[in-house]
């Protein structure tokens, strides 16, 4: 991850190094452009894989989730809406804009999964201190960054057809512009692939700046999420079944499911939220 060069480019970027995530602390008109999204320098395709549901897992996941349930209980004031639209059982899609380290935290505490859920994390963090023996414990399909990952993708695919849930920002890091940044076209084109409903999950409040800035004062900080109804990609029946990345058409479809996809994101955030899909209603 280029970390010096956003450091001395974007100087109102904090780095928060228990986590290792950035923490934006200026105000979205302060910037430009962003910075150029991350590129996974070293690539480790043996650390790619489905987890596999071990009863040790299983057991981990239900604590993991009573624990999330916890924290989000003494140090959230959450207001969830939407949870009616969330699937009772996969293959299921979930989308959600990426605002800070609350983020997982709050869909795992408030989401009502029924079926095994499978996150996709940047691989950087397998080397982390703390950060990276959970994620290996709780099992989480690593990606690297930068360029289509695609033992990443056919593990999400895998993961999909055994009637999981896979869960992923499409936007391919924490946001640092304070909204939606461009979506990347992974959703996408696992959506078309698989076939798979996708669900959007929005989330405001949950920035690093907004969660932390409130824990200093030992108050709660106000969170919300909110889940959008399932939806297929326009395109999504036709190319279901062929193979779309690399052709021309299937890049055009891959394309125009990120377009809409990060629109579904944007209907359900405040126009301040809305970043690059502002015009989104």
């Amino acid at each position: 991850m280029p970390r010096g060069r956003e450091m001395q480019t974007w100087s109102c970027l904090i780095w928060l190094a228990c986590c290792q995530r950035n923490i934006v602390v200026c105000m979205p008109n302060q910037l430009s452009s962003p910075p150029p999204k991350p590129i996974t320098e070293v690539w480790r395709p043996d650390l790619v894989a489905l987890p596999r549901l071990t009863f040790g897992r299983r057991v981990l996941r239900m604590f993991a989730r009573g624990l999330t349930k916890l924290l989000t209980f003494l140090l959230l004031d959450a207001r969830v809406t939407g949870l009616a639209n969330f699937p009772k059982q996969g293959p299921a899609l979930i989308v959600f804009n990426h605002l800070g380290d609350a983020d997982a935290v709050l869909m795992l505490a408030t989401l009502p999964f029924r079926s095994p859920a499978e996150g996709i994390g940047k691989i950087e963090l397998n080397d982390h201190w703390f950060v990276g023996p959970l994620f290996r414990a709780y099992g989480i399909i690593w990606v690297h960054r930068g360029m289509p990952d695609r033992k990443a993708l056919r593990a999400a695919l895998d993961g999909l057809a055994e009637g999981r849930i896979v869960t992923l920002a499409p936007e391919g890091r924490q946001t640092v512009i304070n909204g939606l940044e461009e979506g990347n076209d992974g959703a996408a084109f696992l959506a078309l692939k698989s076939g798979a409903p996708i669900v959007p999950v929005g989330m405001t409040g949950t920035e690093n700046s907004n969660i932390y800035g409130h824990l200093k004062r030992l108050r709660r900080a106000p969170v919300t999420l909110s889940v959008g109804k399932p939806f297929f990609l326009s395109s999504q029946r036709k190319q279901a079944e062929s193979e779309v990345l690399g052709r021309a058409k299937g890049q055009k479809a891959i394309r125009a499911g990120t377009r809409q996809i990060m629109e579904s994101l944007a209907s359900l955030l405040p126009e301040s939220y809305r970043g690059k899909y502002k015009s989104s209603s």
